[in-house]
């Protein structure tokens, strides 16, 4: 019987969350919008930032800002007590990407940023769950604390991060988040964890044809070091991957440069396998460095580990994701979905709204990297994705720009906010899941202790 009450009153409170946000569908549709247009990069999102903390005080919620050492991050809080549970959002972009709201390439504002990993959406669904869910504490259907992290440069500079070394996260009993994506399906696949240096190449300057015998070329030292680099590929494990670019390689044939600046990406399955490579790419640099005569210094920016799957996890968002069902499409939506693939040279398969099945973690994450799975080691996580963008269509570019600032995605936010509301209340209201996860979480993360890869120090803030 008690039972019974208990599975009424968690019903009762996710039905009314859900109502909750579809309520205030069309005010969080003109939040995301303003954040799209604005579009501020890594650490720059003053607006974005300041548009989410204002709307979050105006709901109830005790806002803490310039959490972390990062002005543009922020904590809002409801309630008291434990249970403590979080929900993550995100508001950064890209550069370069800026988009028209239509489906083949037309630049808003050239050369500017826009978001192309969706994360005006992010941002704005999370808030919106968090606020669904401060409204069933206030109103007594259950005890505890709802906080809303506002994460800022996911894309570069991980902030989250910093935020975990500031203690930011500390006392939460679970971590909820969400991504925009092309699928709708509880997140059973980790992320790849990712190092990111650079390396700096300083010699001695000349004239190239009256007496480059008395210069040392710091390009000579980046090309020796690019060289090594390619040929490590082949002995590294299948999982790894290694990008770069020369971001300063001379300025003039003419003159022996005596700087030079790689910049370098290396991901793998795990952190212990980008400790590998990362350990061969510092013995490389050196000797770049010895074949061209040059000093080499070797700086980490900063990184992020794999993200830790948890399958109950899993399990609560598939289930609520299922509650909920798919998202349904209009035939205009799917025309523009099928202009973009069209556009993109992909499929024309147009928008699936559907609840992927439940999947087994691969060994191998598919690709790419989060600082949410810097969180997933210090507080329990529960991760999953929402279409807002169609099948195949490149990521981080502007097929994924022009749908989160239209109806495609707007409702893969609106699925998002519902998923991550019902799923926080089973969180608060069945204390058995939260053991189960709690459990999980321990014994996989028995033995490891974080340590993250960002360097001492304040976070690199913008100069202006």
């Amino acid at each position: 019987m008690f039972l019974a009450l208990l599975l009424f009153a968690d019903l009762a409170s996710r039905q009314a969350a859900v109502a909750s946000i579809d309520q205030r569908r069309a005010e969080l549709t003109s939040l995301s919008d303003e954040i799209w247009h604005y579009a501020e990069t890594a650490l720059r999102e003053t607006r974005s930032s300041k548009a989410l903390a204002d709307y979050a005080e105006k709901q109830g919620f005790r806002v803490q800002r310039g959490v972390g050492g990062l002005p543009t991050a922020f904590v809002a809080s409801y309630g008291d007590g434990k249970p403590v549970i979080g929900i993550m959002g995100e508001y950064d972009a890209l550069p370069g990407i800026s988009q028209k709201t239509v489906p083949t390439r037309e630049a808003l504002d050239p050369g500017a940023p826009g978001h192309g990993c969706g994360h005006n959406l992010f941002g704005v669904a999370s808030l919106a769950a968090a606020i669904a869910v401060k409204e069933q504490i206030e109103a007594g259907r259950f005890k505890g604390t709802i906080k809303f992290f506002g994460t800022p440069a996911e894309e570069s500079v991980y902030g989250k991060v910093y935020m975990i070394r500031e203690g930011v996260f500390r006392g939460v009993d679970a971590m909820l988040a969400w991504h925009p994506d092309s699928e709708t399906k509880a997140d059973m696949q980790s992320s790849q964890a990712l190092v990111d240096f650079v390396v700096e190449f300083h010699g001695k300057t000349a004239h190239a044809a009256f007496d480059p015998w008395n210069g040392r070329s710091a390009v000579d030292g980046a090309e020796a070091f690019t060289h090594g680099v390619n040929l490590l590929r082949e002995h590294v494990r299948p999982t790894v991957r290694m990008h770069y670019v020369i971001s300063r390689g001379g300025d003039v044939p003419n003159v022996v440069p005596d700087y030079a600046k790689v910049w370098c990406w290396v991901r793998d399955s795990s952190r212990s396998g980008v400790e590998v490579v990362l350990q061969r790419l510092r013995e490389i640099a050196d000797g770049a460095g010895k074949i061209a005569g040059v000093q080499t210094d070797f700086r980490i920016q900063t990184g992020c580990w794999e993200r830790l799957v948890l399958s109950e996890a899993g399990r609560v968002v598939d289930e609520n994701l299922r509650w909920l069902g798919p998202i349904s499409y209009t035939p205009e939506e799917q025309a523009f979905a099928r202009v973009i693939q069209h556009s993109t040279g992909v499929p024309e398969s147009g928008m699936d709204g559907r609840i992927k099945p439940l999947e087994q973690q691969l060994p191998d994450p598919p690709g790419g990297s989060t600082d949410v799975g810097d969180v997933s080691w210090v507080v329990p996580t529960l991760h999953l994705t929402v279409t807002t963008a169609p099948a195949k269509a490149p990521w981080h570019a502007w097929p994924v720009v022009a749908c989160a600032g239209m109806s495609i995605g707007h409702k893969g936010m609106m699925l998002a906010a519902k998923a991550l509301a019902a799923s926080a209340i089973d969180l608060f209201t069945d204390s058995s899941t939260r053991d189960r996860i709690a459990s999980e979480w321990s014994r996989k993360t028995q033995g490891v202790t974080y340590k993250s890869f960002i360097p001492d120090g304040p976070p690199p803030l913008p100069k202006n």
